[in-house]
């Protein structure tokens, strides 16, 4: 089944809230507050429309990706990318490719609006077979303590080279809240 992606309406972010409540609820490594940093992130200056989706089957919303922009600082330069956080998918739609889809697309979008690279904090198993590689936290700098297999980075386009990216990366501060 494949779902229709489109961009989250305010109308839909009611049942938004719900879907990430739920997909969080049993969640291993979850803190269970994603649906509100996502309410904290449509407000910040890092929130980006195009790049908060939804997926719907039959005309009923049952999934949504978000990703907003980071910064990348070092001493000579700073590169706005991007942070995917959260996909979610209500439960019992989960493992059937549905977030695979969602992701997917956000970077589909994400090379066409020009952004550089995506970092996302998640799952070893999962977050390779789409491109993103092991972030080398000696060159690149997370705000905040993580184990090195939960880090990855991506690139858009053949412009950036991974290896060549160093410095702090500055998300906003909802992810700090």
């Amino acid at each position: 089944m494949e779902l229709i992606i489109k961009q989250e309406t305010p109308e839909e972010r009611p049942r938004v809230f719900e879907i990430i409540e739920h997909a969080f609820a049993q969640a291993e490594y979850s803190d269970k507050n994603e649906h509100h940093l996502v309410e904290r992130l449509r407000t910040s200056d890092s929130f980006i429309p195009e790049l908060s989706l939804v997926g719907s089957l039959n005309g009923h919303a049952i999934a949504h990706i978000l990703f907003t922009k980071l910064v990348l600082r070092n001493d000579s330069d700073q590169r706005v990318g991007i942070a995917l956080a959260p996909v979610s998918v209500v439960p019992e739609h989960q493992g059937k490719g549905f977030g695979s889809q969602l992701i997917r697309k956000g970077h589909e979008i994400a090379a066409t609006l020009n952004y550089p690279f995506s970092v996302v904090i998640g799952h070893k198993d999962y977050y390779p077979r789409f491109g993103y590689q092991q972030l080398d936290q000696e060159k690149i700098k997370l705000p905040f303590e993580v184990p090195p297999e939960f880090c990855f980075i991506r690139a858009f386009n053949d412009k950036v080279q991974i290896e060549d990216l160093e410095g702090s990366l500055i998300y906003d501060a909802a992810f700090a809240e």
